[in-house]
This record gives structure tokens, C-alpha cells and sequence, in this order.
């Protein structure tokens, strides 16, 4: 096949009843159950954006994922979202042995890289300056409040709690030893 004759897995998006769709036994990708909480209102709220990869096995008429097994999961399990989408997953085909899917699938999860902490301190503040409240940027973008207090705090105390109201303590009282063995409390 020529560069001029290939046509991308993605122009073909199939929509498969799940149950046709089986998970491979190779892929190592793990995800968290905040971040699968999160990928489950991503999909509600967003939609299927991006569809799962498989590879069709004709003998067994079944689908085995080659990537997006996260995704295949959260429509299996989650009610909602399987009501809403009739229980069919957007899938594309690849054709492939199974060490090239092995490969596939490595190289998907690989690829899909981490966040810069630096930059989601910048998004926090930047929800926050927008008026959102923490219950808003903790739901909508799968974080807990103690990762949000630490990206705001990376983002600078100072702007991200100029409205709140803070008080300066009283001087603490100091001791003092003097030399003849009396002691001596003086304020700061």
C-alpha cells in the first residue's frame, strides 16, 4: 500500500454493542479511581471523543481492544452512560498480529504524556480568578482539595487568598535566662 492509498483507522468509526468488545490480556495501563470518577464525567458530559482501537478477530466475531480499555470500562459500568449510548462503543479497527498490538498499545499509553504541574497551578488560578469555587475545580477537573490547595499555593499564596481575612498575632512573650538565675519574660 502507498502513502497515497492509506486511509487512517479514525475516518471509519464503528459503533459496536459492547458486549461484542473484549479486553486484551497484555496491557499494563492502570488507572487510579479518581481519575476513572473523572473519565466518567468526561463522558457524560463531553461524549465519546475519542473512539477505542481494536482488532477484529472474524473466527470469534469479537472486538479485543487494543486501546481504551478505560473507556470500554466506564460504559460497562456506568448505567447513565450506557442508557444514553444504546450500550454501543465507538471503536476503530486496526489490522494487526498480536505483537504489533502489543506495540500498538504501549505505544498509546506512552504517548499520552503527564500533566506540567506549573501549568495546572496556572489553570487553578486562572478558574479561580474566574469566579469557580473549589467544589467546582475539584469536580470538573478530578482533583482532590489537598491537590488543589498545593497547585494554588504554587500559583502564589498572595493572590489566590488576597480575599480572604487573616489577623497578625499578638507578640509571643520571650524568655529570658539573667545571669544572677532569675528568669526575665519580655514581649517581642
Amino acid at each position: 500500500m502507498t502513502n497515497d492509498d492509506y486511509k487512517s483507522p479514525v475516518y471509519d468509526v464503528r459503533a459496536v454493542p459492547v458486549e461484542k468488545v473484549v479486553a486484551n490480556n497484555y496491557n499494563p495501563n492502570v488507572v487510579a479511581p479518581p481519575e476513572m470518577k473523572l473519565l466518567e464525567l468526561s463522558i457524560w458530559e463531553d461524549g465519546f471523543t475519542m473512539p477505542c482501537v481494536c482488532y477484529y478477530d472474524k473466527t470469534q466475531d469479537k472486538y479485543i481492544l487494543v486501546d481504551g480499555f478505560h473507556r470500554y470500562t466506564v460504559l460497562k459500568t456506568s448505567k447513565r452512560i450506557y442508557q444514553r449510548e444504546k450500550g454501543l462503543l465507538p471503536v476503530v479497527v486496526i489490522d494487526k498480529d498480536l505483537s504489533n498490538r502489543i506495540g500498538s498499545t504501549i505505544r498509546h499509553n506512552r504517548a499520552r504524556g503527564t500533566h506540567n504541574i506549573e501549568l495546572m497551578s496556572n489553570i487553578v488560578a486562572e478558574l479561580d480568578k474566574a469566579g469557580m469555587s473549589d467544589q467546582w475545580i475539584m469536580k470538573n477537573i478530578g482533583m482532590d482539595r489537598d491537590e488543589l490547595l498545593r497547585l494554588k499555593q504554587i500559583s502564589g499564596l498572595a493572590e489566590l487568598f488576597a480575599n480572604a481575612s487573616f489577623s497578625i498575632p499578638q507578640p509571643k512573650a520571650v524568655y529570658t535566662p539573667l545571669a544572677d538565675g532569675d528568669d526575665e519574660v519580655k514581649s517581642e
